[in-house]
């Protein structure tokens, strides 16, 4: 008979210092972007308030912020090989760390040099980005057969760290900024970013530390890599990665095939995100100009975008456990893909909001910020429909040794789409092609844009491979999904 491992009923004891190193760095991340837009206008593009040179200057703060997002979004690619590959994951995640401390510095100390408070974003998003991939996969590997039960438990509280520390930074550091000034609105979360690291170096002794593995050929890049320049080898009845199998593992070549089923879908993500982390910067502007009474109290604009991570809460386990069953039911099969298209459609749904609330702005009118906490309540929704089930589809589709590819991939699709909104940005601040879209014309075209990538979702969408996984994901695979979908 198989030998049975005895259950551990107790957690590894790097838990605690890994969940408290993710609530305080995420804390630090979401409390300096919350104010980065409006302080970016105030400071450096628009001190003066001029309001001829308001919308110049707003494009120039959403270029910068969707630059920063997006180089923050492209490196954890590079983090996950070179932890994988060279150095382990906690030298990374702690040398990176120093790294991320030193741009928050930055931000503190420079708040009246643009060139240098720039130069601490790029050191920001090098901490971020380079540590995204190497957190939650450390978090996985402190576990054995022995307490493995114990796994979904602790990455629910992973996941609530993140949204936890996400929610009330965009609380607290607006208040900062508001009474004390940026130099504090920013030390702060550098503060927080500090004992994140710190805590993260005291449990050192106590982590199950995986070694690197070295180079490994059979990997996504390589085999693409010499499939492409090779192609020309292919013979009949082959396809262009067959080739690669001359040289590298055959199963690995199949297991790339595998990834690029699952890109077919990827394609049409770009768009949503360059338009999601649109709520945490020219959303944010845009609360400058409406009416912040909510329930008695005047809120800060930067305050508003906590409606996002509340409602995230809130919506998961309703469509998990209400929404989804009810659905399957009623006989409305809610497949991947189908969940997909319905959240591009809410997504495009609380732009129309926004884009009528920026008319009655042009108009002069004062609207109130109840309309744009609804477009936050509905991105929310379809936050839940695109980005969770996205990357879910893309895990539990890829095979085992392509899953850390696939979370890298997906999370290229944020930058991708964060560079398109900074390119458009950017056209508009030095007067190119898009400076005609002025007022709420900028909202009506990434509406249109996101109509037209709509349409082709629905033609294409019906031969997309959409396959059962061969194994339902665990329920620490949900929630690791969650997590790297929204705050990881």
């Amino acid at each position: 008979m198989p030998e049975i491992t005895k259950r551990n009923v107790r957690l590894p004891l790097s838990i605690p210092f890994i969940i408290a190193n993710e609530g305080a760095e995420r804390f630090s991340f979401y409390g300096m972007r919350s104010i980065l837009a409006t302080f970016l206008v105030a400071q450096f593009f628009n001190p003066s308030m001029n309001p001829s040179m308001q919308a110049v200057a707003e494009a120039k703060a959403n270029e910068a912020t969707h630059f920063f997002v997006s180089l923050a979004y492209a490196l954890p690619f590079v983090g996950g090989i070179a932890a994988d590959w060279f150095f382990g994951k906690y030298k990374v995640i702690l040398y990176i760390s120093v790294v991320y401390c030193f741009g928050h510095l930055f931000l503190a100390l420079f708040e009246d040099d643009l060139t240098w408070f720039q130069y601490g974003l790029v050191l920001i998003a090098i901490g971020a980005g380079g540590i995204k991939s190497c957190v939650s996969a450390n978090l996985g590997d402190q576990f054995d057969e022995s307490n493995s039960h114990l796994m979904s438990k602790i990455y629910g509280w992973f996941y609530f760290s993140i949204n936890a520390g996400s929610v009330l930074s965009t609380i607290l550091i607006p208040l900062i900024y508001a009474n004390y000034g940026a130099k504090w609105a920013f030390g702060v979360p550098g503060i927080f970013m500090a004992l994140a690291t710190v805590v993260f170096f005291a449990g050192r002794k106590r982590y199950k530390r995986v070694p690197p593995s070295g180079i490994n050929r059979n990997n996504f890049v390589f085999i693409s890599v010499y499939a492409f320049f090779n192609r020309s080898k292919k013979v009949k009845g082959q396809l262009w990665l067959d080739v690669a199998k001359q040289k590298f593992v055959p199963g690995k070549v199949e297991d790339v095939k595998s990834v690029y089923r699952i890109l077919a879908l990827f394609c049409f993500i770009p768009v949503f995100w360059s338009m999601w982390d649109q709520n945490l910067s020219e959303w944010v502007l845009q609360a400058t100009k409406l009416d912040r009474h909510v329930l008695g109290f005047e809120l800060l604009p930067e305050q508003i975008q906590t409606v996002n991570p509340f409602f995230l809460l809130v919506f998961i386990p309703i469509f998990n456990y209400c929404v989804y069953p009810l659905l399957d039911k009623a006989g409305l099969k809610t497949t991947p893909l189908r969940r997909i298209g319905a959240g591009l459609v809410l997504t495009a749904l609380s732009f129309v909001i926004i884009a009528f609330l920026q008319t009655a702005i042009d108009e002069g009118r004062h609207p109130t910020v109840w309309w744009q906490i609804a477009a936050y309540i509905i991105l929310s929704a379809a936050e839940v429909l695109v980005s969770i089930t996205g990357l879910e589809y893309a895990y539990t589709n890829a095979p085992k040794s392509m899953k850390s590819t696939m979370t890298a991939l997906w999370l290229l699709t944020t930058a991708l789409g964060n560079l398109f909104t900074a390119f458009v940005n950017s056209s508009i601040s030095n007067g190119g092609f898009f400076s005609r879209l002025e007022g709420a014309t900028y909202y009506w075209f990434f509406i249109g844009l996101l109509s037209v990538t709509i349409v082709i979702y629905l033609l294409v969408s019906p031969f997309l491979d959409e396959k059962k996984p061969s194994t339902e994901p665990s329920d620490e695979d949900e929630l690791l999904v969650a997590s790297q979908a929204h705050g990881q």
